[in-house]
C-alpha cells in the first residue's frame, strides 16, 4: 500500500479574508502614538480608522519585495519585520528590524515610488496598513485632517532624513580619518 505524506504548508492567505473585527481601541493608541497621526483627535482618529486594512503574514512571508510599487504604510500590531536591501550584485543587506507599534513606508504615501527594500515578517505579525489611494481620498474628503497628517508626514521624513545626514557625517570623519 503506497502511503502518501500530507505536508501542511502555514499560509495567512485566508487568516486575511477571515480576519475578526479589529481591536479598534487598540488601534487608535498606536495611532495616536505615531508621530504621522498624533495630532489628531480622537474622533479625527476615528475616521481615519475606516480606511485602515489589517494583514497578518506568517513568520517568513514577505510583506512587499525591493522593487514593488510603493503603495502604503504598515504599521506592526505585534511581530517583527525585518528590511533588507539587495545590491546590485545581489547581496542583501539587513537595514532596519521594526515591532510591535514601530511604522514603516512612510514614502510611499508622499511619492509611490518603487520600494527601494523589502520587508519580510520574522515573526507572525499582524500589520496594519493605509493605502496611499484612500488617504489621497480621505484628504480630498477631509482636507484640514489631512493637512495634519501631511505635516506630521514631513516632519518624521525630516527627522529620518536629519538622522541620515548625522549617519554618513560620521561615515566621512571615520574614513576621512582612515579609523
Amino acid at each position: 500500500m503506497n502511503q502518501e505524506k500530507t505536508q501542511i504548508v502555514k499560509s495567512s492567505f485566508w487568516a486575511n479574508f477571515f480576519n475578526s473585527p479589529t481591536e479598534r481601541s487598540d488601534l487608535e493608541k498606536s495611532l495616536s502614538s505615531i508621530p504621522l497621526f498624533s495630532s489628531l483627535s480622537k474622533k479625527e482618529l476615528k475616521l481615519l480608522l475606516e480606511i485602515i486594512h489589517n494583514r497578518t503574514y506568517v513568520a517568513g512571508e514577505f510583506i512587499f519585495l525591493q522593487g514593488d510599487p510603493g503603495i502604503g504604510l504598515y504599521i506592526v500590531r505585534d511581530g517583527e519585520v525585518e528590511i533588507r536591501r539587495k545590491d546590485a550584485s545581489g547581496k542583501e543587506y539587513k537595514l532596519a528590524n521594526f515591532v510591535k507599534g514601530d511604522f514603516f513606508g512612510e514614502l510611499a504615501l508622499v511619492d509611490g515610488e518603487k520600494r527601494s527594500a523589502s520587508a519580510i515578517a520574522l515573526t507572525d505579525c499582524r500589520i496594519s496598513v493605509l493605502f496611499k489611494p484612500d488617504l489621497d481620498e480621505f484628504i480630498e474628503k477631509f482636507p484640514r485632517k489631512g493637512i495634519k497628517i501631511l505635516q506630521g508626514i514631513s516632519i518624521v521624513l525630516a527627522e529620518r532624513l536629519r538622522k541620515l545626514n548625522e549617519d554618513f557625517f560620521q561615515l566621512l570623519i571615520k574614513n576621512t580619518n582612515g579609523s
